[in-house]
């Protein structure tokens, strides 16, 4: 039986679910149809909806006048290389967070928190003076190696709530039963929090995959560009290349969407078991 009196309340929640999707969902519709259109309809008067005639001109105009290639390969590497390394030494320092005591535990948590609430462009500057020094300018290690520190506290935080979730007598046990304390770690806990590590390394490759401005600052040649910097150079001092830098986008969304689709279990299971109160 249909309540009379909260249907006129579902029915604008409904609305407004609806229109909010159709805002979010348009411009990610809108860089699909302009990678499928021709030239010559991008700049058209009045603007087409859906194209006239599809065509993959974008696409293969794309990998002719850029080594589009090669920025994916580069993206790759620096993303899945700095996901994985900052997800290990997160699980580790969040692992001495959730379970150990130590006089300068609240002073690191809140340095953690602080860092995530400094912009990352005012770092540039001597960030940029420290990789000259090091000589790690366009190179991918020093990308990766900025990445790193950049993704360690977001995901510390992250993890410490998964080990507060985790009761103590498991590793207890293990330990107990012969383990080390490192052996309790990765052979009882690590198993159990998969669907938290998942998570934390699946933000943190999106987090450097999409990241701009460290690239744009750090990688100069053209060979050693992420897609990030190379989709920026489709932006010109007169023209934008609507179509190319479309296409380019198209395909460097579905890496992540395909990423999301196959781990969205992992990922609600990770964050549901973090919320906790630590």
């Amino acid at each position: 039986m249909i309540d009379v009196e909260t249907l006129p309340a579902r029915v604008v929640r409904i609305a407004f679910l609806a229109l909010w999707l159709v805002i979010s969902l348009f411009p990610l519709y809108w860089i699909v149809v302009t990678s499928f259109k021709v030239p010559g309809d991008i700049y058209s008067y009045p603007l087409a909806y859906w194209p006239e005639e599809f065509s993959v001109v974008n696409y293969v105009s794309l990998f002719e006048k850029s080594q589009f290639g090669r920025y994916v390969v580069n993206s790759l590497v620096v993303a899945t290389a700095a996901a994985t390394v900052a997800t290990l030494i997160s699980l580790l320092s969040a692992y001495v967070l959730a379970r150990f005591e130590f006089r300068s535990k609240t002073a690191i948590l809140m340095a953690f928190l602080v860092t995530q609430m400094i912009p990352a462009f005012i770092a540039l500057g001597p960030l940029y003076l420290l990789m000259v020094q090091l000589k790690l300018v366009d190179t991918h290690l020093g990308l990766i190696l900025v990445y790193i520190a950049v993704c360690i506290p977001f995901c510390t935080i992250m993890l410490r709530g998964f080990f507060a979730n985790i009761p103590d007598a498991l590793e207890e046990a293990a330990m107990i039963d012969g383990c080390s304390r490192l052996g309790a770690l990765f052979r009882v806990i690590v198993p159990v929090m998969k669907p938290g590590i998942v998570a934390a390394f699946i933000f943190n490759f999106v987090n450097c995959w999409n990241e701009l401005f460290l690239s744009v600052t750090l990688m100069n040649k053209d060979a050693n560009k992420t897609i990030p910097t190379a989709l920026n150079g489709f932006i010109s001092s007169f023209n934008i290349d609507w179509g190319s830098m479309s296409a380019a986008a198209v395909l460097t969304i579905l890496p992540t969407m395909v990423l999301f689709a196959l781990a969205s279990r992992y990922i609600v299971q990770g964050l549901t078991a973090g919320a906790v109160k630590g």
